[in-house]
C-alpha cells in the first residue's frame, strides 16, 4: 500500500479533548463550590451575612421593583460582556433555584437583547469594521440552521457571550430564533450556578454534585450538535481546535442522513 498512514488515535483525541473540556469546566463549578463553602464558615469580607443584607436591603425590600430592578442591571451586567455566572450565583441565593434562575435567564436574554440589537442598529460600522472577516464566517455558521448552531454555541463553554452577541447583530440572523437558542443555551449553566448560589444556606454539596452533572451533560449536547449539523463550517478556530474536527470531512449534509 502507498500514500501516508492514518492516523488511527483521532478518534481517541478527540474523545479526549471533549473530556478535557468538560473537566475544565467541572474544575470552576468546584471552585465555586469550595469558595461557597469558605465563606459560609468563615468570617472573611464578603460572605453570606453580607451578601444576605445586601439581598435583603436592595432587592427583597422592594418588592415587585425589587425583582424588575434586578432583571433591569442583571440585563446591564451581562449585555456588556460581564459574568452571567455570577448573575446565577446571585439569583440563586436571594430567590432560590427556580425563580432565581427564571429572574437570571431574564436578566440574561435581556443582556444578550441589547448587544444583539445594539450590534444591529446602532454599532453595526463599529463591529463591521473591527471584525470583517468574522462576520462572514459566523453568517456562514448560523445560516445553516440559525436556531441549532446558537444552541450549540451556546452549549459550549469556549466562546465569548458579548463577542456572539454583537457578530450575530451584524449578520443576517433573524432575532427571534438566536434569542430563543440563547434562552435554551443559558439555561443549562444559569441552572448549574443558581444551584450553588442556593447552597450557601444548605445542601452545599448534594447541589454542587447536581450542577457538575448537568454542566457535563449540557457540553454533550452542545458537542453533539456543533459536530453534527455544522456541514463543514466553523465558528470559531478555537472550537475545532478543542474537539478536533477540523479535519473532518466537509459535506452539506448531517452525518445521521449521510449514514442512511
Amino acid at each position: 500500500m502507498t500514500g501516508e498512514p492514518q492516523d488511527t488515535d483521532v478518534p481517541a483525541r478527540r474523545r479526549g479533548a471533549k473530556r478535557g473540556l468538560v473537566v475544565r469546566g467541572i474544575v470552576v463549578i468546584l471552585s465555586v463550590a469550595a469558595l461557597v463553602a469558605l465563606f459560609r464558615e468563615s468570617h472573611i469580607g464578603f460572605g453570606p451575612e453580607e451578601l444576605e443584607l445586601w439581598v435583603e436591603r436592595e432587592i427583597l425590600g422592594h418588592g415587585a421593583t425589587g425583582i424588575l430592578v434586578f432583571i433591569a442591571v442583571g440585563a446591564a451586567f451581562t449585555g456588556i460582556g460581564l459574568s452571567r455566572q455570577v448573575l446565577a450565583f446571585v439569583a440563586g441565593y436571594a430567590f432560590g433555584i427556580a425563580a432565581g434562575t427564571a429572574l437570571a435567564l431574564a436578566g440574561e436574554i435581556g443582556g444578550v437583547l441589547l448587544a444583539f440589537l445594539y450590534a444591529r442598529f446602532l454599532g453595526r460600522s463599529f463591529v463591521a469594521h473591527r471584525f470583517p472577516r468574522r462576520i462572514k464566517q459566523v453568517d456562514d455558521f448560523l445560516q445553516v440552521n440559525p436556531f441549532l448552531m446558537t444552541l450549540a454555541i451556546r452549549l459550549l463553554p469556549v466562546s465569548n457571550n458579548l463577542a456572539v452577541n454583537l457578530l450575530a447583530g451584524v449578520t443576517s440572523v433573524r432575532v427571534v430564533p438566536f434569542v430563543a437558542a440563547s434562552a435554551v443555551g443559558h439555561l443549562p449553566q444559569t441552572v448549574v450556578f443558581a444551584m450553588i448560589g442556593s447552597g450557601l444556606s444548605d445542601g452545599l454539596m448534594i447541589k454542587s454534585g447536581l450542577a457538575v452533572a448537568l454542566f457535563a451533560i449540557s457540553v454533550w449536547i452542545g458537542v453533539y450538535l456543533y459536530r453534527e449539523y455544522r456541514r463543514g463550517r466553523v465558528f470559531d478556530p478555537a472550537i475545532d481546535d478543542a474537539f478536533e474536527v477540523a479535519g473532518e470531512e466537509s459535506s452539506d449534509e448531517p452525518r445521521s442522513q449521510r449514514s442512511q
